[in-house]
């Protein structure tokens, strides 16, 4: 299969771009990838098409503005939110969130932190009450339904990834402690608007047709190259053996965290935790911006995002996992967990194959996006291809 990649880069970085071209000859459909490097934005690409079936579009070319859901990688957009009110000093870590949050002292929370809350050390990993379906599109039903939750085990005595709840626990936060009216006002005022780039937790009125529907991942026949997904068929297993577990809850309750997300309430709904919109631009600037210490982020604080909180057993995934306040860490042994190749390197994937990370070691800010998803639980092979092809230069 023959694919034109369109965009900008210098012939130093080709090895990237014939990398992402071969990734179409197994089963990419249509996808972005950006990098920044030592502070500029060395490589901008895109290929493949797109459906968007709510704007009547069956077949588009990807462009340079094609917005996508990169679910779980928005987190560490709202962890920067975190960490610019903790900057400032309107917040800080080791606080209780009930003193910003007083409803959130219910059920024995009245002491859980905001780092615990950070680095999924909180027990708030699932709801324990069934909500509906079109309750995750209600702001204000959801900031009271975690305020009513019941951890999972003590706080601060076990890690368990937070999918959902991490986004409306922090974005609660983010509104009470700046006194903007919604996560994305926020984001947009301080994170995107600054660095103009195109990044939303809920998509404007005006930019919906320039989002692509998510669909599984096709492989072609003969092509065994792409991750079997060993990971996430764990990880059914275990939502399997137990129903009523925090693992199976997490993803399930309700089920519109899975089945909801091409639809236009879950688009322009704030669900921080899952439903950022954006393109490889922009995260790899944003990710570019902490990588070369540009403003973002103050120096005092940049170390927050590449100092390890907790690593061990994850209570909701299943594997060993490694985060900082906010994000994961590299776990260099492992492919699908390696952030760049610098010690410092930090990042989040998002469920099915869109990643992003900063490397400050190399200077580097990366940015993936597709609208296949892969069965992998954490950086897919397509991303992982990728990012050995930017260090192969660099190295």
């Amino acid at each position: 299969m023959t694919i034109e990649v369109k965009g900008q880069w210098s012939p130093e970085w080709q090895p990237l771009v014939d990398a992402f071209a071969a990734n179409f000859a197994m089963g990419e459909a249509g996808a972005g990838v950006s990098l920044h490097y030592r502070g500029a934005l060395v490589v901008n690409i895109w290929a493949g098409q797109r459906s968007n079936k709510l704007a009547g579009i069956e077949a588009r070319e990807w462009d340079e503005q094609t917005l996508v859901n990169i679910f779980s990688a928005g987190k560490g957009l709202v962890a920067i939110c975190v960490l610019q009110l903790i900057a400032e000093g309107t917040l800080a870590l080791d606080e209780p969130v009930a003193g910003l949050w007083p409803e959130f002292a219910q059920a024995d929370k009245g002491a859980v932190t905001l780092r615990q809350l950070l680095c999924h050390r909180a027990g708030l990993s699932a709801f324990h009450q069934h909500l509906a379906n079109e309750q995750i599109f209600d702001w204000q039903a959801m900031a009271t339904a975690v305020a009513a939750e019941s951890p999972w085990w003590i706080p601060g005595t076990a890690q368990g990834y937070s999918p959902f709840m991490f986004g409306w626990a922090l974005g609660e936060i983010i509104k009470r402690a700046s006194g903007y009216a919604s996560v994305n006002d926020y984001f947009q005022a301080k994170v995107a608007g600054p660095l103009g780039v195109s990044c939303y937790f809920g998509v404007p009125d005006a930019l919906l047709d320039n989002i692509a529907d998510t669909g599984p991942l096709k492989r072609p026949a003969g092509l065994p190259n792409f991750s079997t997904g060993a990971d996430s068929i764990a990880l059914g297993k275990i939502m399997k053996a137990d129903p009523r577990g925090v693992t199976n809850r997490a993803f399930s309750n309700p089920i519109s965290l899975m089945t909801a997300t091409n639809s236009r309430e879950w688009r322009q709904a704030q669900i921080p935790a899952a439903n950022a919109h954006a393109d490889a631009r922009a995260l790899a600037t944003i990710f570019g911006n902490l990588a070369s210490a540009s403003g973002l982020l103050n120096e005092s604080i940049l170390p927050l995002c590449w100092q390890e909180q907790t690593f061990e057993q994850d209570q909701t995934l299943g594997l060993p996992l490694r985060f900082s306040n906010g994000f994961m860490l590299s776990q260099h042994q492992r492919a699908d967990c390696r952030y760049g190749r610098g010690e410092r390197a930090f990042g989040h994937p998002g469920a099915g194959g869109c990643v992003a990370f900063a490397d400050p070691d190399f200077e580097v800010g990366f940015g993936y996006v597709t609208h296949r998803m892969g069965q992998g639980l954490l950086i897919d092979e397509r991303a992982v291809r990728l990012i050995d092809a930017i260090y192969a230069i660099l190295e």
